[in-house]
């Protein structure tokens, strides 16, 4: 009977004489067409087979052999499903190939992604920001990309944005030894004593400024300075050529948070910060030179009214000390702006500002040339922030070199009155 049922699959069974008009319309025997094959139930139950003339069609001179379609309709010309045979019930395999493919695919495209590389070298930038750790675990680095919205007029990156940087990689090497608790850069002793960092004195040396799209790498460590401070110096190079662009040493004391007065380092605190101290010499050499305090009488230029806004404020509720490098160009001759870039600085902070300050910026230039027009050689500027009601906060000496582009022509004119 198993033989019986596979055989009917495949060959056609002719009917008996006396089979009904009625048994034909249900078995859905009548007018057949294989795709070529035309075939012809006669009244005597005998099957006619006519071959089809058309031609198969040709592409490219060569011939197409297109798979038969089963189409089966009854005396009527109404269509009826072909019979179940052991063929057609079997899966569609080009459907199943094609999951397939989709799936080896999307796994293909997923481990490309993984095992990604930059085209280029200046492509690879630290993607999280994060930094590590070199060097015996005593020097921090971390690139930066530079933004478009970190670079000035000159289309190079502002002071501001190297002294950020500068701040951010402190802070970040801190974090990473495990040690930020609170506030900036406190250790974990230090906020038990409310104890904070502050800056008593920069110096920041810039032999090029980076451009946009450039990638640096800043190197920061620590070492001692006497017996209750820390200095903290950087290096920012060019990641892709090595090239020195800014060193940078800083001088740091610790205040007491709530009292605002500064502090000696407790034995607690130095037994935490000691094992990252590096026995270095500062990378910019110290300008032993006093710093003139400006007053009305010397100050050739002033800016009042300067007050903080909310964005200024630090984690420990004073101003940034990044802030004071703007305000003291605010007082800072045009001309000079225009013809010169700001080649070092030295700032000496003397005492914190709040939100509800109110500021003056003074600027005197050290050298005016033949006293009419600004040198074009460097140029010296000496700088004050004070309170208005008198009180210092910041001195201040910046030193400017000629712009490449502005080293011919006329000398800037240096407009007599204050700004």
């Amino acid at each position: 009977m198993v033989a019986t049922a596979a055989t009917s699959a495949f060959f056609p069974v002719t009917s008996s004489p006396d089979s009904s008009d009625s048994k034909k319309k249900k078995l859905g025997i009548g007018s057949i067409n294989l795709g070529g094959i035309k075939s012809k139930s006669s009244s005597s139950g005998t099957l006619q087979v006519k071959a089809n003339a058309q031609a198969p069609p040709k592409i490219n001179g060569t011939k197409v052999v297109t798979p038969p379609v089963d189409v089966f309709k009854n005396e009527d010309g109404v269509s009826s499903p072909p019979p179940r045979t052991f063929i057609n019930q079997l899966p569609d395999w080009s459907m199943l190939l094609a999951a397939i493919t989709t799936v080896f695919l999307a796994a293909e495209k997923q481990w490309m992604m993984l095992d990604w590389k930059p085209k280029r070298p200046d492509m690879l930038i630290d993607p999280f920001g994060i930094g590590r750790i070199v060097q015996d675990g005593l020097v921090f680095r971390q690139n930066f990309s530079i933004r478009s919205y970190e670079i000035g007029a000159d289309r190079t990156a502002s002071i501001e944005t190297v002294m950020n940087h500068l701040q951010e990689t402190a802070l970040n090497h801190v974090r990473s030894a495990g040690m930020l608790v609170d506030g900036f850069g406190s250790t974990p002793e230090m906020c038990k004593k409310n104890l904070i960092w502050v800056v008593t004195r920069m110096q920041v040396v810039v032999d090029r400024y980076p451009t946009w799209g450039d990638v640096v790498q800043v190197d920061t460590w620590v070492s001692a300075s006497g017996k209750n401070c820390m200095r903290r110096d950087w290096i920012i190079r060019d990641s892709k050529t090595g090239e020195i662009l800014t060193r940078a040493s800083s001088i740091w004391v610790m205040m007491n948070k709530l009292t605002r007065r500064l502090s000696k380092i407790p034995e607690e605190v130095r037994g935490e910060i000691e094992p990252y101290f590096m026995n270095s010499d500062p990378v910019v050499a110290d300008d032993s030179r006093k710093l003139v305090k400006l007053d009305d009488s010397s100050a050739e230029y002033v800016r009042k009214g300067l007050t903080p806004r909310w964005n200024d404020l630090d984690v420990n509720q004073h101003v940034n000390n990044v802030k004071y490098i703007g305000w003291i160009l605010e007082s800072t001759p045009l001309p000079i702006l225009e013809s010169h870039e700001l080649s070092s600085v030295t700032l000496e902070y003397r005492r914190e500002c709040g939100r509800d300050s109110v500021l003056q910026s003074l600027t005197a230039v050290s050298d005016h040339g033949d006293g009419n027009s600004l040198s074009l050689d460097e140029t010296e500027c000496q700088h004050l922030l004070r309170l208005e009601e008198g009180s210092e906060v910041l001195r201040g000496r910046t030193q400017w070199r000629p712009k490449k582009s502005e080293t011919s022509g006329n000398a800037a004119q240096i407009p007599p009155e204050s700004a």
